[in-house]
């Protein structure tokens, strides 16, 4: 699954730490979403989607 999270948290001006810490993770585990190395749960999908006022679909989606 691909995701569009380090370009709407540099839009922030958020830094992973930032965001790890709102939505309770660490900034290992953003990293890894951001790299397409971890899909994270529904309710961690949710969290993130949330703090960016966006849908789950907007942030994560299948890649082609």
């Amino acid at each position: 699954m691909k995701n569009n999270i380090k370009e709407l948290r540099k839009k922030q001006g958020m830094r992973q730490e930032d965001l790890a810490d709102a939505v309770g993770v660490s900034r290992q585990t953003i990293v890894a979403i951001e790299n397409d190395k971890y899909n994270p749960t529904l309710e961690l999908a949710m969290k993130i989607a949330r703090l960016f006022h966006k849908h789950v679909e907007e942030i994560f989606f299948l890649s082609k």
